[in-house]
């Protein structure tokens, strides 16, 4: 039985993690650590709440007392840290939380995992570390880090530690880097989930500057089983981007949405482009193909009419965290 500690597993990637892991294995035991912010959702999780190979515990990953106490009483031996303040605009609203949860949060976990001596630590990153691309070109890994967001900063400052760890102590990091995910159980705030709940509730779509922003889209279990074939057959010291090859336009894809929701055009309203926003990502996937043998196993328009009609059957879930702080923060960044 191996020990995995995964942290953020009540968040939109995390719990379609364990989701997968534990309806398709039985030599793992998982233990989420989540604090259960704004964006964490234990009713991501009611299909793995019971599994005898299943256990939760609320905190922070900031609590080094707390995180040495789990790898001593359930003997930690892999990591994979999905934990992370992860929505650009509100790093650039507010920029601190995310220094303090990404980069010294994971300090902690690198700390502690070091003194247990453990065998595996994912470390999940994103591609955003790398800038931003112009018309052509896509990002390797070998492509220098150049973070444009206070998120993309501190995500690129924890993959640096996080390798400097792996270097300076020999701790057995690896650093996965993937485009822009989509599918059930991801936070409203984000783009496509925004972009269908406020169609079926005949609400603008708002999207940002002329919508020609490019982004490289994965469906969440493909992102899920690249990683879990990263835990298990990535070599040390590497990282592995993880990518599709689906780039769309922003505007295209709310076009896709409204046809399949028989909704107006007219619902599309254009903003105010966002702060520093990057024009085009794309990733290269070489390594983890070729190395690995992972391919993805949806195409865009297939897992985008998956991702639909899950919100479709699912309205009660998005009414329960579109509520409260959300709504607040709604008003601040599209209406301010």
């Amino acid at each position: 039985m191996k020990n995995l500690l995964v942290t953020g597993g009540a968040g939109f990637i995390g719990s379609n993690f364990i989701n997968h892991i534990l309806e398709t294995r039985d030599d793992v035991f998982i233990l989420n650590l989540d604090k259960l912010t704004y964006a964490g959702n234990l009713e991501n999780l009611k299909d793995s709440e019971k599994h005898p190979h299943y256990k939760f515990i609320k905190g922070d990953i900031q609590d080094k007392e707390l995180v040495d106490e789990i790898f001593k009483n359930n003997n930690i031996k892999h990591v994979i840290n999905f934990a992370a303040e992860s929505h650009v605009d509100r790093s650039i609203l507010s920029s601190e939380i995310f220094y303090q949860t990404n980069v010294l949060g994971t300090h902690v976990l690198l700390e502690v995992s070091r003194k247990f001596d453990i065998e595996r630590f994912i470390q999940v990153s994103t591609d955003e570390v790398y800038g931003s691309l112009g018309e052509e070109g896509v990002f390797t890994e070998t492509t220098p880090l150049s973070p444009n967001s206070p998120y993309a900063a501190s995500k690129a400052s924890a993959d640096l530690m996080a390798m400097a760890f792996q270097h300076t102590y020999d701790l057995p990091v690896i650093v996965t880097r993937c485009t822009n995910n989509y599918g059930p159980f991801q936070f409203p705030e984000k783009f496509i989930p925004l972009m269908i709940i406020n169609a079926l509730n005949e609400k603008k779509l708002p999207v940002y500057g002329d919508g020609l922003n490019v982004r490289d889209w994965i469906y969440v279990l493909d992102h899920c089983k690249a990683i879990e074939v990263i835990w298990e057959k990535g070599d040390i010291a590497e990282v592995y981007n993880i990518g599709a090859e689906q780039e769309m336009k922003n505007i295209d894809i709310v076009k896709i949405l409204l046809n399949h929701l028989n909704k107006s055009e007219d619902l599309i309203e254009f903003v105010k482009d966002r702060p520093g926003h990057d024009r085009r990502y794309a990733i290269d996937a070489w390594k983890i193909k070729s190395k690995l043998g992972w391919k993805p196993e949806y195409s865009f328009e297939e897992a985008l009419t998956y991702t639909i009609d899950w919100y479709l059957s699912n309205k009660a879930w998005s009414e329960n965290v579109m509520s409260g702080e959300y709504q607040d923060y709604y008003k601040i960044q599209y209406n301010g």
